[in-house]
C-alpha cells in the first residue's frame, strides 16, 4: 500500500476464521476514539447452527490491538451509534429499535466493560448521537506553535455548557435524534436517577434518514437533518434544554435550511440523488457542516458556512427612517464555503477532532497551514482509496492506496473492476485526537490503523516536524489526552532532541503550572526514552521517579500540624524547607530541628507503611552504591545522582523515616550489614547529603570529589546491595513499528513480534518468566506463579493486584492515587493469572 509518504499502514487486526460461528461486518458498521486512544467499533457475531446474529462491541487499547474487549452488547436491533464521553471512559451506544445504552469500567479496567443506565424512545431507531457539552473547550493556535508560554498556544474558550447544576457545574446527560424526526434528551442526576425528555423537533414531523448533533457557545444545541434525498434541504434545528421541577424540558426552533448546490446546478441536478454524509465539521462548531451527495458510482462533497448577513432595506423605508452603522437588520444565512469535482462514490468520512482557531475562515489563510495535519478530514471511497482533503477548501491533502485500489490506468480497468465484484474499502473510519493516526474498519470486518505523516508527506527540515511532534505532545500534556499516536512519529534519532525540547518547554512556564503537569511530564519523557536503545534505562529511572514524588507526597500527606488554628506552613511544606537549609550530614542534627510531634502516627499505620519505606531505603542504597560507576549512562539509576531535586526528596523521607523509627523501630528499612553495631541509616544519610551538596543547585552542578566516591566504593562490603525490581518492559506495539513495515495481528492472540535492539538491551533489568513477581505498587512479593488477580497498565506495564489486601487508612490513601490511572497515567487491563 502507497500513500505518497503522507499515509501508510501501521498495522492491520483481523479476525480469526471459525467454522460455526464468525464474526462480520455489523451494518451499520460504527466506530469511535476517544481521548484515552481506546477504539470501539461493532461487528454482528453470527452463529450459523442457531442462525442468528448477536450484536458485538468491541474495544482495544491502540498499543495492544490483540488485547480486545468483547461484550454482547444486548442491543436487539443493529448499533447505529457509538459515542465516547469527553473523558474517554464512558461509551454511549444505540440501536435500531430505540434504545441508548451507557457503558463505563468495571473496576477502572480498559478491558471489562459493563452498562447500568441507559434510555429508549421505543421502536424509534437512533440515528444521531452525542453527549452534551461540559463547556470545556480549548483552542489550538498553529501561528503561535513558536511561543513559549502554553496560554498563548492554547487558550480556554468561553464555551457554556448545555446545561448546569447548581454552582455552574455541567450536568451530564446525552442527546439523540430518531428516524421520526423526534429529539430526545437524557439527564443523569448526582444520585445516578436519569431524567429523560422527548419532543418533537418541529409541528410538521418527517422521516430523518441522517442527522448529528453540534453545540454553540451559548449553550444551545444545534441538530442538523435530511431525509435522504438531495432534492429536499437540509433543515437546521435549535434545541434549547432545561431542567423544570424536576422534570426535563426541550424546546425547538427552527434555524435557516438549505440545499446542496449540486441540485440547483442544472448539469447536476438529477446526478447525484441522495445525501449519504451528513456532518457537522466539530461538535462545537454548528456554523460549518460537510454534505456528501452520492449515486450508485460517484460522489460530491460540499462545504458549508453559516454566516450573519445584512439585510438590504427597501429605498422607500430607507427615505422615512435611514439605517446607519450597526442598525441595520441581520439575518443568519448559509454560503458555500467550497465542493469537490465528481468523486468516487464516498463509504465513510472521517473528521479532526483537534480544535484548531483560524482566524477566520478566508481559505488563504487556511492554506498557509496546510503541512498542518489537524486541518485534514478523511474521506474513504468504494475503490479502497482513502483521501485527507482541508477541512474547509477540501483541497487534496494526501492520498492512501490499498493494495486493492492502485489507481486504474484508463477507463476500460475501471469498467473491468466494477464488474469484478466490490472492492474491500472502509465502512467506517476515525482520525485520532492529534490527528496522527487513522483508524478504518473495512467491508471484511478487518481494522486498519494507519499513521498520517506530521509533514504531510512534504519534504521538511527535522526542525519542522520536531515542532510539529512537540507541539502535539504539549497539547496532550496540556488536556491529559494520551499521547500514544503521536509516539507512532518518533524515531529513535529524535528521542534525545524531543526530550530536551519539551523539558526546555516546560521549564519556561510558570512554577504553578509546573507543579500541576509535573507527572505528566515525567510520564511523556518515560514513553519517549522507550523508543530508542541510547536512551532505554532513564525509562527507568522516570518510573522511579513517578514512585518517588508519589511516595512524599502520600507520606508528607500523613504528617498533622501539632496546633489545628496554626496558620503557618503545613508539616510537609515546613520539613521540606528545613531540609533544604540545614546541610548538616548528620540525620540526629537535621531532625532536632523538626516538631517531632508533628510525625506521631498509629503504630499499625507506620507498621503497613514498612514496604515502601523499604523502597525508599533500598534505592538510596542502590543509588551510591553504583556512584562509582557513574560514567555509564546505561545503567538505571545513572540520572537520579545528578537530579538535587530529587535527592532532596529522598533525604527528607531519610529523616522522617528516622523520626517514625524511634516511634516504631519495626518500620524502619532492613539492612543486611556486616557489622552489628553499624547506624545503616546514619551512614547513609551523610554519604547522600554529600552527594546532595554536589547537585543541589541545578546551575552549579560539581563533581562528587575523591572522598565521597571512596566511601561509596566501601558500600558492598558494609552493607548487602538490593536488587532494584524495575518496571517490566511494556509488550505494546508502538516500538515493533519503527521499521516502517506492515505488522499483521489477530484479535485474541498476542503476536510473537521479534522486539528490535531496545528490548533486548532492557532484559537485565527484566524478571525472566517463572522469577517471583512483584506487585510493583504494593512493593509486595506474589510468587512466581501468582494465584491473586492482577492488572497492568498499559502503557509502562507496571504491575498490582487487582483487590487490595489492605485494610489500613493510610495504606489506602496511597492506593487511592493509581485506582483510576497508573501513575504514569495509563489505563489498567485486566491480567490473566497465570501472567508471566
Amino acid at each position: 500500500p502507497s500513500g505518497g509518504g503522507a499515509m501508510d499502514l501501521a498495522y492491520v487486526c483481523e479476525w480469526e476464521k471459525r467454522p460455526k460461528s464468525d464474526h462480520c461486518p455489523s451494518i451499520p458498521l460504527v466506530c469511535a476514539w476517544s481521548c484515552r486512544n481506546l477504539i470501539a467499533f461493532t461487528t454482528d457475531l453470527r452463529n450459523d447452527e442457531e442462525r442468528d446474529l448477536t450484536h458485538m462491541i468491541h474495544i482495544i487499547d491502540t498499543e495492544h490491538p490483540w488485547d480486545v474487549y468483547s461484550v454482547n452488547s444486548g442491543h436487539a436491533e443493529a448499533i447505529t451509534c457509538l459515542e465516547w464521553d469527553q473523558s474517554g471512559s464512558r461509551l454511549l451506544s444505540a440501536d435500531a429499535d430505540g434504545h441508548i445504552k451507557c457503558w463505563s469500567m468495571t473496576d477502572h479496567l480498559a478491558n471489562s466493560w459493563e452498562t447500568t443506565v441507559g434510555s429508549m424512545v421505543e421502536g424509534d431507531p437512533i440515528v444521531a448521537l452525542s453527549w452534551l457539552h461540559n463547556g470545556v473547550k480549548l483552542a489550538l493556535h498553529v501561528e503561535k506553535s513558536g511561543a513559549s508560554n502554553f496560554g498563548e498556544k492554547f487558550s480556554r474558550v468561553k464555551f457554556s455548557p448545555s446545561l448546569t447544576l447548581f454552582g455552574g457545574k455541567p450536568m451530564e446527560g446525552w442527546i439523540a435524534v430518531t428516524i421520526s424526526g423526534l429529539v430526545t434528551v437524557s439527564l443523569l442526576k448526582p444520585n445516578g436517577q436519569v431524567l429523560t425528555s422527548t419532543e418533537s423537533l418541529c409541528r410538521l414531523r418527517c422521516r430523518v434518514a441522517l442527522a448529528d448533533v453540534a453545540f454553540t457557545g451559548g449553550g444551545n444545541i444545534v441538530v442538523a437533518t435530511s431525509d435522504g434525498s438531495s432534492t429536499s434541504p437540509v433543515q437546521f434545528y435549535k434545541v434549547c434544554v432545561s431542567v423544570v421541577n424536576e422534570k426535563c424540558k426541550i424546546d425547538t426552533e427552527i434555524l435557516p435550511s438549505l440545499f446542496m448546490r449540486c441540485t440547483t446546478d442544472p448539469a447536476r441536478k438529477d446526478k447525484y440523488p441522495a445525501i449519504t454524509h451528513l456532518k457537522f465539521l466539530a461538535r462545537d462548531m454548528s456554523e460549518q457542516v460537510l454534505l456528501c451527495a452520492s449515486s450508485q458510482n460517484s460522489s460530491i462533497v460540499e462545504c458549508w458556512s453559516l454566516r450573519k448577513e445584512g439585510l438590504p432595506v427597501n429605498n422607500i423605508f430607507q427615505q422615512i427612517s435611514p439605517v446607519v452603522g450597526d442598525k441595520q437588520p441581520m439575518i443568519l444565512k448559509w454560503r458555500i464555503l467550497s465542493a469537490t469535482n465528481d468523486l468516487d462514490r464516498v463509504s465513510a468520512v472521517a473528521l479532526p477532532k483537534l480544535p484548531i482557531s483560524l482566524t477566520n475562515t478566508d481559505l488563504k489563510v487556511a492554506n498557509d497551514t496546510k503541512f498542518f495535519p489537524g486541518l485534514g478530514l478523511a474521506l474513504a471511497f468504494h475503490d479502497g482509496s482513502v483521501h485527507l482533503v482541508h477541512r474547509l477548501s477540501l483541497q487534496m491533502m494526501a492520498v492512501f492506496y490499498s493494495s486493492s485500489s492502485q489507481r486504474p490506468v484508463d477507463e476500460q480497468t475501471i469498467k473491468r473492476q466494477r464488474t469484478a465484484g466490490p472492492l474491500v474499502h472502509f465502512k467506517a473510519m476515525q482520525l485520532s485526537w492529534t490527528s496522527l493516526a487513522l483508524v478504518g474498519i473495512d467491508s471484511h470486518g478487518k481494522l486498519s490503523m494507519l499513521r498520517i505523516s506530521p509533514s504531510m508527506g512534504h519534504v521538511l527540515d527535522m526542525n519542522t516536524s520536531l515542532r510539529h511532534l512537540l507541539f502535539l505532545l504539549e497539547y496532550c500534556m496540556v488536556t491529559g489526552y494520551d499521547w500514544w499516536d503521536i509516539l507512532l512519529h518518533v524515531q529513535p534519532n529524535m528521542v534525545q532532541n524531543l526530550v530536551e525540547k519539551l523539558h526546555e518547554e516546560y521549564t519556561r512556564q510558570s512554577a504553578a503550572l509546573q507543579q500541576v503537569l509535573s507527572t505528566r511530564i515525567v510520564s511523556m519523557k518515560a514513553s519517549l526514552c522507550k523508543l530508542s536503545s541510547s536512551t532505554i534505562a532513564r525509562v527507568c529511572d522516570y518510573h522511579a521517579k513517578l514512585f518517588l514524588i508519589a511516595i512524599s507526597c502520600t507520606l508528607k500527606s500523613l504528617l498533622r500540624p501539632h496546633f489545628l488554628n496554626n496558620p503557618d506552613k503545613s508539616p510537609g511544606d515546613r520539613l521540606t524547607e528545613i531540609c533544604s537549609k540545614i546541610t548538616d550530614i548528620d540525620i540526629d542534627k537535621v531532625m532536632i530541628n523538626l516538631k517531632t510531634e508533628e510525625f506521631v502516627l498509629e503504630m499499625t499505620t507506620l507498621q503497613s507503611l514498612q514496604q515502601l519505606i523499604q523502597w525508599v531505603g533500598d534505592f538510596v542504597l542502590y543509588l551510591l552504591a553504583s556512584l562509582p560507576n557513574q560514567g555509564s549512562p546505561v545503567r538505571p539509576g545513572h540520572s537520579f545522582l545528578r537530579d538535587g531535586a530529587s535527592l532532596g526528596m529522598f533525604r527528607e523521607l531519610m529523616v522522617v523515616i528516622r523520626i517514625w523509627g524511634l516511634l516504631k523501630p519495626s518500620c524502619l528499612p532492613v539492612y543486611t550489614a556486616t557489622s552489628d553495631t553499624q547506624d545503616s541509616m546514619s551512614l547513609l544519610f551523610r554519604l547522600l547529603t554529600k552527594l546532595w551538596l554536589c547537585c543541589r543547585e541545578e546551575n552549579h552542578i560539581t563533581e562528587p570529589d575523591d572522598t565521597l566516591i571512596d566511601e561509596c566504593c566501601l558500600l558492598p562490603s558494609q552493607l548487602l546491595i538490593p536488587n532494584i525490581d524495575w518496571l517490566p518492559i511494556n509488550d505494546g506495539i508502538v516500538s515493533k513499528l519503527q521499521n516502517k513495515q506492515l505488522v499483521r495481528l489477530q484479535f485474541g492472540k498476542a503476536p510473537g513480534l521479534v522486539g528490535h535492539t531496545v528490548s533486548s538491551q532492557f532484559d537485565a533489568f527484566v524478571r525472566a518468566p517463572g522469577q517471583p513477581k512483584i506487585d510493583h505498587l504494593r512493593r509486595l512479593h506474589l510468587g512466581a506463579y501468582p494465584t491473586e488477580e492482577c492488572k497492568s497498565c498499559t502503557r509502562c506495564g507496571c504491575v498490582t493486584m487487582l483487590r487490595s489486601p489492605n485494610k489500613v487508612t493510610a495504606v489506602k490513601q496511597w492506593e487511592q492515587r493509581w485506582i483510576k490511572n497508573c501513575l504514569c497515567g495509563g489505563l489498567w487491563r485486566r491480567m490473566p493469572l497465570s501472567y508471566s
